[in-house]
């Protein structure tokens, strides 16, 4: 399928204040510099000996297809499992099957994926740094042979560095939900929903508004050393190429970490207030448009400071008393 050319810009060029335009763009060679980056040209073993030589044993989970399931990360025709098996492994089992697997006429598909980068490789980042002066991000690492995570969205904005390998990005704006045919909230093939489209082989029959998708879509190939921002709610297909593929991501968020989780709050509305009577419902609207989305500090300057909780300034202590009063409410 035809899409769109990602944006991109100049390694020089390149600061995090360009990512509060809240656009996706690519990135070409900027961590180019990373040792693990200069490596990528080299065996799978003298690369896995690197990676090893930062680990220190910790278990991980491993996604795992054979060859005739195919190399995607979804769910199996019936749509009631996954395509694949979850299990527990360690990082230097996982690089020895995906050394092996090269060799291999049809290898199966070994992925490990989104895991802290400090639990599983503590030290490695001192040697591959990245500036991040004014957030405070959760850094991850991927690691796999060829694989495709079907397009999907995260709550945090994302910036990932292809280390080895080569992986093809598919991203949609979030207005495309409509058009991306998303499947299960709670039964996901990895904890975040995905869209049930092929979109490198679309049916239109069972998904024909996904053509009004296809129009926004836009797509870029990165290599080892580039890097592509892709904003919050985005959606996103990732396809690795190469017979190693690395990535490594730093995902922050615009709030303080003491904030809630957005879905948190959609799961509630799910259950609250979708089912309401439509006139309940657009009361619910106008409220909900006042309180959070039209929110406007002046609306409530009647309240005094010490009294106003929750329709005031929420901080770190403010936080935690809403969050008792859910819990409360929740378990009553």
């Amino acid at each position: 399928m035809e899409y769109k050319s990602l944006k991109e810009i100049n390694a020089a060029d390149f600061n995090l204040e360009k990512t509060k335009l809240n656009m996706p763009f690519v990135v070409r060679g900027l961590v180019e510099d990373w040792p693990l980056v200069k490596k990528s040209n080299e065996p799978i073993s003298e690369i896995s000996k690197y990676l090893l030589y930062y680990y220190e044993s910790n278990r991980v989970i491993a996604f795992a297809n054979k060859h005739e399931d195919g190399n995607k990360f979804t769910y199996a025709d019936s749509h009631n499992r996954k395509s694949f098996e979850q299990l527990e492994s360690t990082l230097d089992l996982i690089l020895e099957t995906i050394g092996k697997s090269k060799e291999l006429e049809n290898p199966g598909t070994i992925y490990m994926g989104s895991t802290s980068l400090d639990y599983v490789l503590p030290g490695f980042e001192k040697e591959n740094t990245f500036i991040t002066e004014g957030i405070e991000p959760l850094k991850s690492i991927w690691i796999g042979n060829k694989t495709i995570v079907p397009p999907h969205f995260d709550v945090p904005d994302n910036i990932a560095f292809v280390c080895t390998g080569s992986r093809k990005f598919t991203l949609f704006p979030p207005e495309q939900i409509k058009n991306l045919y998303m499947g299960p909230i709670e039964f996901t093939p990895a904890g975040q929903p995905i869209s049930m489209v092929d979109i490198e082989d679309p049916d239109f029959e069972k998904y024909p508004n996904f053509k009004d998708a296809m129009d926004e879509g836009l797509t870029a190939t990165l290599y080892p050393g580039d890097a592509i921002f892709i904003p919050s709610l985005w959606w996103h297909q990732v396809e690795s190429f190469g017979d190693l593929n690395i990535l490594i991501n730093y995902w922050w968020r615009s709030t303080p970490s003491f904030m809630g989780n957005p879905m948190d709050g959609l799961l509630h509305s799910l259950m609250s207030i979708r089912d309401l009577p439509d006139h309940q419902k657009e009361y619910w609207r106008n409220l909900f448009n006042f309180l959070i989305f039209d929110y406007k500090e002046e609306n409530f300057s009647h309240i005094p400071d010490d009294i106003a909780g929750s329709l005031g300034a929420i901080d770190d202590k403010q936080a935690r008393a809403i969050r008792s009063m859910l819990i409360a409410n929740l378990n009553r």
